[in-house]
């Protein structure tokens, strides 16, 4: 099952409901672009590449909503839907870009109303398509850097419910798996939403790979001890010089491996690369509700006291001094990033 599909009977969007796992495998339906907007911001879908999915299905809704009998109306329609989507959550780039894409191909058509609702959802539907085999070609070459053995850091998740299927950095665990490759996964539970232990312990559950629950103040003790070989995440978008803005968590995972001398991947489509972004600096970071910090509980009872007060912020910043090497589907890119990954998003243009 993909984590996203559209439903040609109903021509709705449907989607793997992420706030009910691992109790239970539900599906959601969007039946207007506002809700899949909701369905992003509340993460009931989520991801980078999800989210990018989700937008691009989330403007064929819009297309279909629209009463407009004029391609100029349905175009203004698109343009304001467009401007909801892509507020839902804005540091992950895959967002924009898969919004952008839609609405380039939308400007480009010529054509009646119907005509052009039919090109949104089939370029929506591209995008879903294109996202699988994007994350086959990254698995492939990310599992080339996994040695039978290996012990990986995995931090937040990156897997099929990331994705439309298959999965970024979890991708390439699971295909090294495939290669008969003996991995075992520490995973990072990835507070507060607890992406690792609720979603990335399910998928391994699901793929039969080995692995164990750990906090995310733990990895640096395992990395001290020799007991880890690799570290493996994603991104939500990575600026042109390699900074990469990912999970809450990930920079200090990321500076515990440098300091150990262990190997750390950012695993990515080359849609997450933002050449027009200079540095990790220019990259908004989303900040959200103190609750998903002061709503958690210990044996049914509330963690932080009453009245206590949270900082939020969702994503933090991975400079590239301490990434080791980028995989995307067109390649992997090590430093110098500036050079590398402006070669892997236009590999024809470039040669390095």
């Amino acid at each position: 099952m993909r984590t996203i599909f559209w439903d040609y009977d109903v021509n709705l969007l449907k989607m793997i409901d992420q706030r009910r796992l691992p109790g239970a495998l539900e599906l959601a339906t969007c039946r207007t672009h506002v809700e899949v907007a909701q369905a992003i911001r509340e993460m009931t879908v989520r991801g980078a590449p999800a989210i990018g999915a989700a937008a691009a299905f989330g403007m064929a809704l819009a297309g279909f909503e629209s009463a407009s009998s004029s391609t100029r109306g349905l175009l203004a329609d698109l343009e304001a839907a467009a401007h909801t989507l892509k507020a839902s959550r804005p540091t992950a780039v895959n967002l924009a870009w898969a919004v952008d894409r839609v609405m380039r191909k939308a400007h480009s058509l010529e054509g009646n109303v119907d005509d052009l609702r039919a090109a949104i959802l089939a370029e929506a539907q591209r995008i879903a398509d294109e996202d699988v085999e994007t994350n086959k070609r990254m698995a492939a070459y990310g599992a080339a850097l996994l040695d039978d053995g290996d012990t990986v850091i995995h931090h937040c998740n990156t897997g099929a419910l990331a994705v439309v299927d298959w999965g970024t950095a979890l991708g390439v665990i699971r295909s090294a798996h495939e290669q008969g490759k003996r991995i075992h996964v520490l995973v990072d539970e990835t507070r507060p939403r607890l992406q690792g232990a609720r979603l990335t312990a399910w998928e391994l559950q699901q793929y039969g790979i080995s692995y164990e629950i750990i906090t995310d103040n733990m990895a640096g003790y395992f990395l001290s001890r020799g007991e880890v070989q690799k570290v493996l995440f994603g991104a939500d978008r990575i600026a042109a010089n390699g900074d990469v803005a990912n999970k809450i968590g990930t920079y200090m995972l990321a500076l515990a491996a440098h300091d150990n001398g262990v190997p750390v991947y950012s695993v990515a489509p080359t849609s997450t690369i933002d050449l027009s972004t200079p540095d990790g600096q220019h990259i908004p970071i989303e900040e959200r509700d103190p609750d998903e910090v002061l709503g958690l509980q210990f044996h049914g009872e509330p963690v932080a006291p009453q009245g206590a007060k949270a900082r939020n912020p969702a994503f933090d910043v991975t400079p590239a001094r301490l990434i080791t090497a980028i995989v995307t589907e067109n390649g992997i890119a090590y430093p110098p990033f500036l050079d590398t990954l402006r070669g892997v998003v236009h590999p024809k243009k470039v040669t390095y």
